[in-house]
């Protein structure tokens, strides 16, 4: 018997053990839904000393094992993670329920009324490196969404991980929710996710959170539909007429606020005709701050501590304090250098000029793009969702941060009066 069979048998009974309980979470109300989020809540802050003692313990390994800095930020439950975690919670209770809601109704020439209505996916499984976090936000929109989860963290985690399910699991008892909607995959052997993958019987939809290694063997491997949290190579773009203050304080926040994250800005883009204007400003509050710039002929003539940018800079997720930096002729060349290099995530003009902002939104087609903000909104908690499972890359079915209502699915719905099809 291979090492993956021997495997099988006890996480196949934890994907069995989610179906059959998908299939209470599907009709639970919203009251049990939302006792359970704020018990959830409460359980956690009772049990911070322990949840934060097993982070502690998986940390130290972590470092043992030289795992990279950016990794090891991801891995922490700062005080910020920790408050986002719990507002996010409260947050998911305070949205309106998704189940059942009718999007839309229309009615044909034979009386026919039709409508679509919110359901649940089902079985939603997530695999994620590090944040341990995401135990947290993912059984919390899945379960307020009606669906299960099966979730199988990173064993870099898997002490965190573990800890936190519990609480969530022992809270769905106190709530009435089936605690095996709640599912977490206790082993850190990789063989583990080749079964998940497989079990199509049980699991509707898998989301793979990570870095790229783990996406493209969740691709490759997989017999479920899977959406993709891929890269985030974000991008701003400093356009002729940008406010040099503004573009400042833009592109500092962008990277520096926190960059083991996919919405942090990886390249700047910057118009020709500006750019002796603003990178001396915008580079110099950068270099300060310890970021090195990697940039272009153009760039490392302004700037002189500029070191060269090769052609790999320009798709390069550096998670890190390194930014790369190219000036562009116009706004056509910056949109097809993220049309060229881009990851689908995150994408921000700098402008004063209306037309080129709306022609920015209405010509560049990734998950999120804004004007004159900071990439950093590119998340569900700071859109208004709660929280997200994650950031889809994938247009299909959901495209961007994804929320409650990205984790249903609509159905059609016929009222009639009698009338046949002849």
């Amino acid at each position: 018997m291979s090492h993956t069979e021997n495997l099988r048998e006890p996480i196949l009974k934890i994907t069995q053990r989610a179906l059959e309980a998908s299939r209470r979470t599907a009709v639970l109300s919203t009251r049990t839904k939302n006792a359970w989020l704020t018990r959830a809540a409460e359980r956690l802050v009772t049990a911070r000393d322990h949840i934060q003692a097993a982070n502690q313990r998986d940390l130290e390994i972590a470092a043992q094992k030289s795992i990279a800095e950016p990794l090891l930020k991801r891995l922490e439950l700062s005080e910020d993670r920790w408050r986002d975690m719990l507002d996010g919670l409260h947050q998911i209770a305070a949205l309106p329920d998704p189940v059942g809601e009718i999007t839309r109704m229309w009615l044909r020439p034979n009386g026919l009324r039709v409508g679509r209505m919110r359901i649940p996916l089902g079985v939603i499984g997530i695999i994620y490196e590090s944040r341990p976090n995401v135990t947290v936000d993912a059984a919390a929109l899945c379960v307020k969404a009606g669906n299960a989860v099966v979730l199988r963290g990173g064993s870099e985690a898997i002490h965190s991980n573990t800890a936190l399910a519990e609480v969530l699991r022992a809270a769905a008892r106190d709530a009435g929710v089936p605690e095996d909607a709640i599912g977490l995959v206790p082993t850190t052997d990789r063989a583990a996710i080749d079964v998940l993958l497989s079990a199509e019987r049980d699991i509707d939809l898998i989301i793979p959170r990570g870095g790229p290694e783990l996406i493209r063997r969740v691709v490759e491997n997989s017999r479920i539909p899977v959406i993709k949290h891929d890269a985030g190579v974000c991008h701003v773009y400093l356009d002729e007429t940008a406010d040099a203050d503004m573009a400042t304080a833009i592109v500092r926040d962008s990277k520096l606020r926190q960059m083991a994250v996919c919405n942090g800005l990886e390249t700047l883009l910057v118009h020709r005709g500006s750019a002796r204007t603003l990178l001396p400003q915008v580079l110099k509050a950068l270099h300060e701050a310890g970021v090195e710039i990697r940039g272009c002929p153009g760039t490392r003539e302004i700037f002189a501590e500029a070191l060269p940018a090769s052609e790999a800079d320009w798709r390069e997720e550096y998670l890190d304090k390194i930014l790369a930096v190219r000036v562009v002729d116009d706004l056509d060349a910056a949109v097809e250098h993220i049309q060229t290099y881009g990851s689908d995530h995150t994408e921000v003009i700098v402008t004063e000029n209306y037309s080129r902002a709306q022609e920015f939104l209405r010509r560049v087609n990734s998950s999120t793009v804004g004007v004159n903000c900071s990439t950093a909104f590119a998340d569900g908690h700071r859109l208004g969702l709660g929280a997200e499972i994650g950031i889809s890359t994938s247009k299909l079915h959901a495209f961007g941060p994804m929320g409650l209502e990205e984790l249903t699915a609509q159905k059609f719905v016929l009222y009639g009066n009698g009338q046949l099809r002849e």
